[in-house]
């Protein structure tokens, strides 16, 4: 949203905004660190069942989410062109067959990380004492980063 609305570009020149937006990021790490550190360690709330229609919802909030984000339009716009060859016939139909070749390979690359992951939750649900130095681990990194931010004159 802040690329859309040209914010971005007032960041990058304004020094007084950057470093406003800077301070505030690292606070913000900072505190989430802070918050993590401090936690007990409690169990995840993880519902074993969706329903038919909940799995409709996750999808539409999938390609949602993936519409939505500029990131992958960035990558598809950055990564896409170097594949296209002038004498291989039009350039949106290339466009086109190398997007279908990504999405058709991430349909078989990412359900078995899905079910993995599911998995490794179910496991990290019945077991605080990872939990709590997951959240340590996490809250170590948050603050870590925090400080970098902080410290750093640019992105």
């Amino acid at each position: 949203m802040f690329a859309a609305l040209g914010l971005s570009a007032v960041l990058a020149s304004s020094a007084v905004a950057f470093s406003t937006i800077k301070w505030i990021g690292a606070a913000y790490l900072i505190w989430l660190g802070i918050q993590s550190l401090r936690s007990k360690g409690t169990r995840m709330s993880v519902n074993n069942h969706v329903g038919p229609k909940g799995l409709l919802a996750i999808f539409r909030q999938g390609v949602l989410v993936s519409v939505l984000n500029p990131k992958v339009a960035v990558f598809f716009l950055a990564f896409l062109p170097q594949f296209v060859e002038a004498g291989a016939g039009p350039v949106s139909e290339q466009f086109f067959f190398h997007g279908s070749l990504i999405i058709f390979v991430a349909a078989f690359v990412e359900p078995p990380l899905i079910l993995v992951g599911g998995k490794l939750t179910g496991y990290l649900n019945n077991n605080t004492k990872i939990s709590r130095w997951m959240d340590r681990g996490l809250g170590a990194l948050f603050v870590g980063l925090g400080i970098k931010l902080a410290s750093s004159d640019r992105f």
